[in-house]
């Protein structure tokens, strides 16, 4: 642990930074500056290639947090007679809904509860159930429980099926091994500070750029206009339609150089795992077991269920392990009480063996007082 940060953030972002990330952001840019809107489009190039794209697919950013680039897409690429379908089985899968919703989209939602993974055959039969349905949505890595969904084999079905596939990568995008071939993904969403490791400010969008073209003047909001957004980018440079993050961009430039030096996605992908596996090995030894089961579950975040400790409260739990420099998240399941863990950002081993240390000590003091 970095010793000018005043704790771990073991969340699903914001996420603790390198110091490096957090140094590049000490100087201003101009947002008309060549050499700044230089930067910005090798970065569109540079997520292209990260997502294993070429030629025939391109990268938007938009200001905001992922949230923003969800609606952004979700109300620009589906068309006034198109029709959404959200496999859903989270917070976030229903946050989707909830967007489709208040743009007055048409949509129907496959909710599967928050402990059941997608399953492709679902999909397939809801599509064949249901003609009208023209584009499918779903969350890669449901980080309301740590949920991975299998998203390359359901979009297969989207492929056989000829629908257009949105991907929220929002918490997977750079820490999971993917591309969008293997995905089958038309766009792939994801943010700044989450797996790559930057600050909160923007997220972007990976988009099949035959795709993209065909959504201009479809879009329900100025500000989130995804073609328009896109349109500026590829004919200006690099310059963003309003006023761009320049801090957080020049930080994101910088956790994409660390992540390009710790040996890129893979390595990145092997060092969360490596925390995830001792973070469950480790607090299972101490009663705490995880909400789902192996199979399902993404190295990213965990959700475990309330020990049975008596006098064991989430808040007490948490302040406790603050003072150790610890912050962790509390649960997002609405019928099981639970807290969770992140193992991304700038978080090794040595920092997951010392928080198990420390939830020891936690535990151990509940343990003693509720004796008394």
């Amino acid at each position: 642990m970095d010793d000018d940060i005043p704790y771990l953030l073991l969340t699903p972002g914001p996420l603790t930074t390198s110091r490096g990330v957090r140094q590049s952001m000490l100087r201003d840019y101009c947002t008309w500056d060549a050499d700044y809107n230089q930067l910005v489009a090798d970065l569109r190039n540079r997520l292209v290639t990260l997502a294993g794209g070429g030629d025939r697919h391109t990268a938007v950013l938009m200001q905001g947090s992922g949230t923003f680039s969800v609606e952004a897409t979700i109300g620009s690429v589906i068309p006034p007679d198109g029709k959404l379908l959200v496999i859903s089985n989270g917070a976030y899968g229903r946050r989707m809904t909830q967007i489709a919703r208040r743009l007055s989209i048409d949509h129907s939602e496959c909710w599967l509860g928050e402990t059941q993974v997608a399953d492709p055959a679902d999909v397939r039969q809801a599509l064949q159930d249901d003609p009208a349905i023209t584009h499918v949505a779903i969350v890669h890595c449901e980080t309301s429980t740590g949920m991975l969904n299998p998203i390359e084999s359901i979009g297969a079905v989207c492929r056989q099926m000829g629908k257009v596939y949105i991907v929220d990568a929002m918490s997977s995008f750079g820490g999971i091994p993917m591309s969008m071939e293997s995905v089958g993904a038309d766009f792939m969403i994801s943010s700044a500070n989450k797996c790559i490791q930057g600050v909160p400010g923007f997220g972007f969008v990976i988009a099949d750029r035959d795709r993209l073209s065909e959504t201009k003047g479809r879009a329900r909001s100025l500000s989130l206009d995804l073609y328009d957004q896109w349109s500026e980018m590829e004919s200006k440079g690099g310059k963003w339609r309003y006023t761009s993050p320049t801090h957080v961009v020049r930080a994101f430039v910088q956790a994409m150089d660390e992540l390009d030096a710790e040996g890129g996605v893979a390595a990145r992908h092997q060092r969360y795992c490596e925390n995830h596996r001792r973070l469950v090995d480790g607090v299972a030894a101490l009663g705490i077991t995880a909400l789902l089961p192996a199979a399902i579950q993404s190295p990213i975040i965990t959700s475990f269920l309330y020990p049975d400790v008596d006098g064991f409260a989430f808040d007490g739990f948490y302040q406790a392990l603050k003072q150790r420099r610890f912050v962790i998240y509390p649960g997002k399941v609405s019928d099981a009480q639970t807290f969770r863990i992140g193992n991304i950002g700038h978080v090794f081993p040595e920092d997951i063996d010392q928080l198990v240390a420390a939830i020891a000590e936690v535990i151990g003091e509940l343990t003693v007082a509720s004796s008394r």
